[in-house]
């Protein structure tokens, strides 16, 4: 995926934002999770598992929720 609005990469790079901002060690114990495997599961090269975005969403305060596309 590469660049595309909304992509699995797209979403990655914004909890990474995230997760910085509020800091990364923080945000890793929150989540149960060690800080190296956030860095490597946030990192460019990363692919985090669904049930790991869940529960990074969950420890910086974050819920997800679906809305319908606009078919044009």
């Amino acid at each position: 995926m590469n660049g595309r609005k909304g992509d699995a990469g797209e979403i990655r790079r914004a909890l990474n934002t995230v997760a910085r901002s509020l800091g990364m060690t923080a945000v890793a114990e929150e989540a149960g999770l060690g800080r190296e495997s956030l860095y490597k599961a946030l990192g460019e090269n990363g692919n985090p598992e669904f049930l790991t975005i869940l529960k990074l969403m969950k420890a910086m305060g974050l819920k997800l929720s679906a809305l319908p596309i606009d078919k044009e």
